[in-house]
């Protein structure tokens, strides 16, 4: 019999700005729990902010700390088809979407290849990801910079981004 591997703490970004959104953020988070493999491990305030280089509504972010035992591709395949769940279309490039789960750091992995990139390439470039990340895990080392989210979040501070009062899941 194979050991298990010890799980390794991913973060994954989650979005939405079509249809009822904070309920399909609700539900997301609820998959993410289920998943075979991980382990929720806490899961940010809800946040509202305009899109980035892109047009449409608001969007509701929010960002999980998921324990995994799941490779990194498995899991971003997973997240895909909880996307795919919640009616997740691929128009264009940045198009409104019911639900987007993005993979933003996977333990201290560094990874560039045409499928999955780690960390995420535009995550530390965004208030949306980076508010709620500094919200869980301020200190938490960025593999590859020199950085965390609590020193990322000053200098996206021209990023519109609201945290939302009260409980949300």
């Amino acid at each position: 019999m194979s050991p298990v591997p010890a799980p390794v703490r991913a973060w994954v970004g989650l979005g939405a700005n079509l249809g009822d959104a904070r309920q399909t953020l609700r539900e997301a988070v609820q998959a993410l729990a289920s998943l075979s493999g991980c382990r929720l491990a806490a899961v940010s305030s809800l946040w509202r902010s305009a899109p980035v280089d892109a047009a449409g509504p608001h969007f509701f972010n929010a960002v999980a700390a998921l324990d995994t035992t799941l490779a990194p591709l498995a899991l971003l395949r997973a997240l895909q088809a909880i996307e795919l769940a919640h009616g997740r279309e691929r128009p264009y490039r940045n198009a409104p979407r019911t639900l987007d789960l993005d993979l933003l750091l996977y333990g201290e992995l560094r990874q560039d290849d045409p499928v999955l990139t780690l960390p995420h390439p535009r995550a530390h470039e965004r208030a949306f990801v980076l508010a709620p990340l500094a919200e869980l895990s301020p200190e938490l080392a960025w593999p590859g910079r020199d950085a965390t989210p609590a020193r990322l979040l000053p200098l996206v501070q021209d990023q519109a981004v609201e945290r939302l009062a009260g409980l949300w899941i």
